[in-house]
Formats: structure tokens, C-alpha cells, sequence
């Protein structure tokens, strides 16, 4: 059985982590786990996961995975942060997603299936058949969408990629060994595409959801360190040539996942 870290960067996220582990413990039931929180916050969130660590230690119920926390004093930004999960993840798996719940917990499942289908790396899409786009705002939107189409122009291994700049995605530990990561900003699965060792990506649609609680983290800055890593990429990344994309339809992640959850 193939272990997932489950890698968390946090900034100010208290409201919204315990219910994101109670999420996660239910997706990843009967498969073995660890959640990893890299956080950055001034706020009481490193606290709110001492007190999940402390629950699960007394609980010791061994259907849910190891929480771990690393909180970081004096280092801020999500990449960084989302490097350091991965020097610290045991798993077979890696997956990396949001703290704020706009990422549903349940898709780790069917993540999780189309590893275990042959796949490299998972990225779920909003923009294939039974993905949506409609967690976001307007603005949000626009930004996201040109965010999107400039790594597409600039970076030929983002160009099958129906959803490059997610946030969200699995991939065996393989794919980052001996890889030379140097993010800035958000985009960590821009870098992790171009920088990573694969062949086969298969994209899955799934749904983005409206942040339940707190302030979403979206400023200029990001946008321009966004268009300094793609600059630094167009010199230092591979081509990608012979990699292959599958998109499954929803029909075919539900008989995956269904297969994945009779085989338990």
C-alpha cells in the first residue's frame, strides 16, 4: 500500500484547519496518510493544530494519519513553505493543497486512484467535462486566467495542461528527485511541471469551492513573482517532449474510485 503526504503550507488559516483534517481523514480512509502543515502564521493557527496533535495522540486511532506541524519563525511564502513539506514527507505520494478548503478534501481519493492507474502526476482540472471554476470571483477569474494562458505561451510543458496554476495536485516522490526546485510566489506545480521528471500527467475535473472562512491571499505581489518564475523557467526547464496528458471523463474517475474504494 502506497503511504500519501499530504504536504499543507498555512498563513492564518485557524478557522479552517480542524475541519480540513476531519475532510482529509474521511478521503483517505483505509489508505496510510500523513498531513504536514508548513506554517507561516501570527495568528492562533499553530495552535489550533497543537491541539489536533495532541487529540489524535490521545485518541491513537490507527484509521487516521500522522498530523505533523513545522512552524517557521523567520521565512515566509507558500513555495518555500511547500519545499519544505517535501523534505519532510515519508510518503510514496506527495500531494500538496490549500489550507482554506476552496480545495475539497474528497478529490485526494480519486488523486490517489489515478496514481494508482499509472500516472506520474495528478493535477485535478476545473476546465475539463464536470469541473467548475465557480469558488471564484470575477476578478479572481480574470487573474487566474491570464496567469494561465502566460505560462502556457512561455513554457511549452505547460501547454497540454488544462489547469497549470492550480495549487492542487499528487505525484509520486520520484518526480522531484534530483529535480532542481527554485520557486518563488504560489505557482509550486508550475515549477514541479517544469522542473520535475515525468511522462504521464492525467487530469481529472473537479469542482472549486468558496472559502468558507478567512481572506483570500491574492496581491500584486504575487502577480509579479508569479512573472519572475516563469522568466527564470524559460531558461532552466526541459521541454517535456514526450510527456502524455489523459483526461478522464467523470464517468471514468467514478469507476476508479469506486474500484480504489472496493478494493479496501
Amino acid at each position: 500500500m502506497k503511504k500519501v503526504s499530504v504536504v499543507i503550507p498555512t498563513f492564518n488559516e485557524s478557522e479552517n484547519v480542524g475541519n480540513l483534517v476531519n475532510q482529509i481523514d474521511y478521503a483517505l480512509r483505509d489508505i496510510p496518510f500523513e498531513i504536514i502543515f508548513v506554517d507561516d502564521s501570527n495568528d492562533d493557527t499553530p495552535e489550533r493544530i497543537k491541539d489536533i496533535i495532541l487529540s489524535r495522540s490521545r485518541d491513537a486511532d490507527p484509521e487516521r494519519g500522522e498530523v505533523r506541524l513545522f512552524h517557521r519563525e523567520n521565512e515566509k511564502g507558500l513555495a518555500t513553505a511547500v519545499l519544505k513539506g517535501f523534505s519532510l514527507a515519508k510518503g510514496d505520494y506527495i500531494a500538496v493543497m490549500d489550507a482554506d478548503l476552496q480545495h475539497p478534501p474528497v478529490i485526494l481519493r480519486s488523486m490517489y486512484a489515478a496514481l494508482t492507474h499509472g500516472a506520474h502526476i495528478c493535477i485535478p482540472s476545473r476546465f475539463i467535462p464536470g469541473g467548475s471554476d465557480g469558488g471564484l470571483g470575477p476578478y479572481r477569474k480574470l487573474v487566474s486566467g491570464v496567469a494561465r494562458y502566460i505560462g502556457k505561451i512561455f513554457l511549452p510543458c505547460l501547454k497540454k495542461i488544462s489547469d497549470p496554476t492550480s495549487g492542487l495536485f499528487m505525484f509520486q516522490r520520484e518526480v522531484i528527485e534530483n529535480a532542481e526546485l527554485k520557486p518563488i510566489g504560489w505557482k509550486i506545480m508550475v515549477e514541479v511541471l517544469a522542473m520535475g521528471n515525468y511522462t504521464r500527467v492525467t487530469e481529472i475535473p473537479y469542482k472549486f469551492q468558496a472559502r468558507p472562512a478567512g481572506e483570500s491571499k491574492l496581491s500584486s505581489k504575487v502577480t509579479i513573482e508569479y512573472l519572475k518564475q516563469i522568466y527564470g523557467l524559460m531558461s532552466r526547464a526541459p521541454k517535456h517532449k514526450d510527456t502524455m496528458v489523459a483526461r478522464w471523463s467523470p464517468e471514468k474517475l467514478k469507476a476508479a474510485t469506486d474500484a480504489l474504494n472496493d478494493h479496501r
